[in-house]
């Protein structure tokens, strides 16, 4: 049994306490500043609930001490805090973020670290980055990569196609930062929401505009190895003009906590959402221009008689399953981890990670298995 603490007590820090104290090899401290939060909590058998305010470095330590790992499943704007505590504290640490200033000061608190700094570990960044890496390396020669990602909700009813289903925080951070590209195969940045697109999958018709943070260190991976590559949010068409209007228009983007306070009064949240997740890669095989594809879909469930959301399926199954492969040893056990470092049949083949698994995928494995 290893001691895992779970900074944030929210919809997604909730499920991770959910998925690795019934797995029955961890036991979880669920900390969070507020006491309502902690109350709100399911009580469970190997889950133990603590007041901690991550603005307070003292008692962030005093809590992370004698733990195996910390995960935090707080805004980004708090990742640096908890990165710093866990580093004077020496545990694992493992976080959800798509900021991309928070992960770069992460990496740099890994510089020299005793344990293992996995910051972007849940969808996107996270899975997404571990996936699309796998289809580059089939690959002699690479030329363009997309990413897209999407958490969206089944039944759209309201003018922007949309409901709150994770972090609202995290979307208006998404939607404002500049977001990581190579372009003619130098890493450049460019504006969120702009480079709109149509495709459709499955009949349904999405659109896809620029978002931060979603290609994690993929960059700075595949640097001088691609020509182009980029990452884009998934949504049904409609939503990033009204966004767009919101956010530069009504300068709501100067005021993000109104901008915040709005949404959350107005938009609704929903447990029935889909995840969609589409890569393509493209490039030379035997000296032939070929292109790959991946595509997915993860939808809610019920656990242990509890039903999550596909976003609190999806995010939390991926840091859980890189925690595992942590404990495990198959990932790096100090320094910084990037996402694409992590095997994509290992993430698939563990009990977390074969969320993601698709019937092909499963199809593979019997193969393998077989041979």
């Amino acid at each position: 049994m290893r001691d895992i603490l779970v900074l944030g007590g929210g919809k997604i820090g909730e499920t991770i306490c959910d998925f690795l104290s019934n797995s029955g090899d961890y036991r979880v401290t669920v900390g969070d500043r507020h006491q309502s939060i902690l109350d709100r909590l399911p009580q469970r058998e190997a889950v133990r609930k603590q007041v901690v305010d991550a603005t307070d470095p003292a008692g962030l330590r005093a809590a992370m001490k004698g733990h195996y790992a910390v995960i935090s499943a707080l805004p980004y704007d708090l990742t640096v805090a908890v990165a710093e505590s866990a580093r004077d504290t020496g545990v694992h640490y493992l976080d959800l973020t798509e900021d991309v200033a928070s992960t770069r000061a992460v990496k740099k608190l890994a510089e020299g670290a005793g344990t293992a700094f996995i910051p972007q570990s849940g969808l996107a960044p996270g899975f997404i980055s571990i996936v699309t890496h796998d289809l580059c390396r089939r690959f002699n020669e690479l030329d363009t990569v997309g990413m897209r990602v999407g958490a969206l909700p089944k039944y759209p009813t309201n003018a922007l196609n949309y409901n709150l289903t994770w972090s609202t925080e995290g979307v208006i951070n998404e939607y404002l930062e500049p977001c990581d590209a190579i372009v003619n195969g130098r890493a450049v940045q460019v504006p969120p929401l702009e480079e709109r697109e149509e495709f459709s999958l499955d009949g349904m018709k999405y659109e896809a505009f620029n978002t931060s943070g979603g290609l994690g260190t993929l960059c700075e991976t595949l640097a001088g190895k691609v020509r182009a590559m980029n990452y884009k949010s998934v949504r049904y068409p409609g939503h990033r003009d009204i966004m767009k209007a919101l956010l530069h228009d009504l300068r709501l983007g100067d005021r993000r906590d109104v901008l915040k306070d709005i949404l959350e009064h107005a938009i609704p949240g929903t447990m029935q959402d889909v995840i969609l997740v589409f890569v393509t890669v493209s490039g030379r095989k035997n000296g032939r221009l070929m292109q790959e594809c991946y595509a997915n879909k993860i939808y809610g469930r019920e656990i242990a008689g509890v039903t999550y959301s596909g976003i609190q399926t999806a995010t939390a199954s991926g840091v859980c399953a890189v925690l595992d492969l942590l404990a495990a040893g198959r990932i790096a056990q100090k320094g910084f981890v990037k996402q694409e470092d992590i095997a994509l049949p290992d993430f698939l083949a563990n009990r977390f990670g074969m969320t993601f698994a698709r019937e092909e995928d499963l199809a593979a494995e019997v193969r393998v298995a077989a041979e």
